[in-house]
């Protein structure tokens, strides 16, 4: 185990034993090296105190009051292939021990001890409270809570009292369920009973702590059965309780599980398919917005706009949580537009143009990965069907064409030199019914047709043009027109 321990992370330690001092690597470490896992942090306790360690570690930084200090490490010291000149933080914390957590967070206060064992005592869970002494060639591991025990059953454990564990950190309540998925264990019967009795804990902590366990949740291998303890242990219901709508609500004779089900096997299939954070996201929500629009009961029950009430729902549900914006939007897109109508003969290239102006070129891709995730989830065989390779194909071939007006070959400034105007609503009016035209044709996105086919446009009433811009910006895609609504009839969406 002792080989696996980074140069960068043995220098820290010996140069805390030659100052007199002890050291030990603690926490996951431990216990990924135990697992012959990767390590993606290094945390190494001592007692020594903060200021101690700072005068060994000169350029080191300390801006808590938990004693822990940043020690700065050479990239190249603790991965392989790390670029020149970066730099690692490894946290150096002294031993201590915690008062009250009268936040269900942080500590009141914290006390220095000169013992690693009481160190470990203030953990969380048994797997991540050992230590490993290194002292030349020579190996010790501090376990005092049985958790290679843990390791070997694949146990998920809280150090002590299970009950007081989550009363002093309440996110510890999704950290055991995170633990669980990315490692592949088992939570432990009493630490499980304790979730349950202390889930309502959970709403008293920062949703952007929530956040980043709910990621972790969502990035890992099984992250459907993430989901579904965090349900089963109460605890979704202070995460999004807006997904808990669809337990038990029945879809239609085009839908073999309820709304529940399907959602957790869409993620399912995009986890499965290592597919991104929004599109897992999107999968997980696409539909969190049938329960509210479901109407009627059995096979014949329907949906209808399931999509835009979802969408508006997945932006309240990430706002909340606060993820970025980019994030929210990019999500909002891919659930509001999931449900499209694309058939071989009766879509044309410029439908599929203006599918990608409305839904954004950036979306296309993640866009068709939804779908696929949808469609396994809904329990038909095939991900990618003919008639979506066939949109896949439309799609590739119209992907360089214009659809927006920055990609006509006639800007706002050349149109209002051309047309001796002042900027105004007109010239906006003037590009949409350009753009419309071009849509249409892409052979006509010339300079010379645009400029003459402005010029007859700018003949027009501003009242003329403004009906013309209405008509192109109200215009429906071929997605989403009158085939649509044919479609949504007969299959009950």
């Amino acid at each position: 185990m002792q080989e696996k321990i980074p140069e960068g992370v043995y220098k820290i330690v010996k140069v805390l034993q030659d100052a007199g001092f002890k050291a030990f690597i603690v926490g996951g470490s431990v216990r990924d090296l135990f697992l012959n896992r990767e390590p993606q942090d290094w945390d190494v306790a001592t007692d020594a105190k903060p200021e101690e360690v700072l005068k060994l570690f000169p350029d080191a930084i300390y801006e808590n009051m938990f004693g822990t200090v940043g020690v700065k490490v050479p990239a190249s010291e603790i991965m392989e292939n790390a670029s020149e000149g970066r730099t690692e933080i490894v946290e150096v914390t002294t031993f201590r021990k915690e008062g009250k957590y009268s936040d269900q967070r942080h500590p009141d206060e914290v006390v220095f001890t000169k013992s690693i064992e009481e160190d470990l005592a203030r953990r969380d869970f048994t797997v991540n409270a050992m230590a490993l002494g290194i002292d030349g060639g020579r190996q010790e591991i501090v376990d005092p809570f049985d958790g290679q025990a843990d390791l070997k059953k694949k146990l998920i454990r809280a150090v002590g009292e299970p009950d007081k564990r989550f009363k002093e950190d309440a996110l510890r309540l999704m950290r055991a369920v995170r633990f669980a998925c990315q490692l592949g264990f088992e939570i432990g019967s009493e630490t499980a009973e304790a979730i349950k009795n202390n889930s309502r804990l959970l709403e008293v902590i920062a949703k952007e702590r929530v956040r980043d366990e709910l990621v972790k949740i969502i990035m890992s291998d099984r992250a459907k059965l993430g989901m579904e303890e965090l349900e089963k242990f109460g605890l979704l219901q202070s995460v999004i309780p807006e997904l808990r709508e669809g337990i038990g609500v029945g879809q239609n004779k085009h839908h073999i599980y309820a709304v529940w089900e399907h959602n957790l096997r869409a993620l399912d299939y995009a986890v499965g398919k290592r597919y991104s954070l929004e599109v897992r996201l999107a999968s997980l929500l696409h539909d969190v917005g049938k329960p509210r629009t479901k109407r009627g009961e059995g096979p014949d029950s329907t949906f209808y706009g399931h999509e835009v009430v979802g969408a508006r729902m997945t932006r309240k549900i990430l706002e909340k949580l606060h993820f970025s914006n980019e994030v929210v939007e990019r999500v909002y897109d891919l659930v509001r537009y999931h449900l499209f109508y694309y058939n071989v003969g009766e879509v044309t290239a410029a439908g599929v143009r203006r599918f990608i102006q409305r839904v954004g070129i950036e979306n296309i891709d993640d866009l068709l990965k939804v779908r696929e995730a949808d469609r396994i989830g809904s329990g038909v065989p095939k991900a990618v069907p003919y008639k979506l390779r066939h949109l896949q194909f439309m799609i590739e071939k119209v992907r360089t064409d214009p659809i927006s007006p920055k990609m006509l070959n006639l800007n706002g400034n050349e149109l209002m030199d051309i047309l001796k105007i002042h900027p105004s609503p007109r010239v906006g009016y003037i590009l949409s019914a350009l753009l419309e035209e071009v849509l249409d044709d892409p052979s006509k996105n010339t300079k010379e047709y645009l400029e003459d086919r402005a010029g007859k446009l700018n003949d027009l009433s501003d009242e003329e043009l403004k009906k013309i811009a209405s008509a192109a910006k109200e215009k429906k895609t071929e997605f989403e027109s009158g085939i649509e609504e044919e479609m949504k009839k007969k299959f009950y969406v």
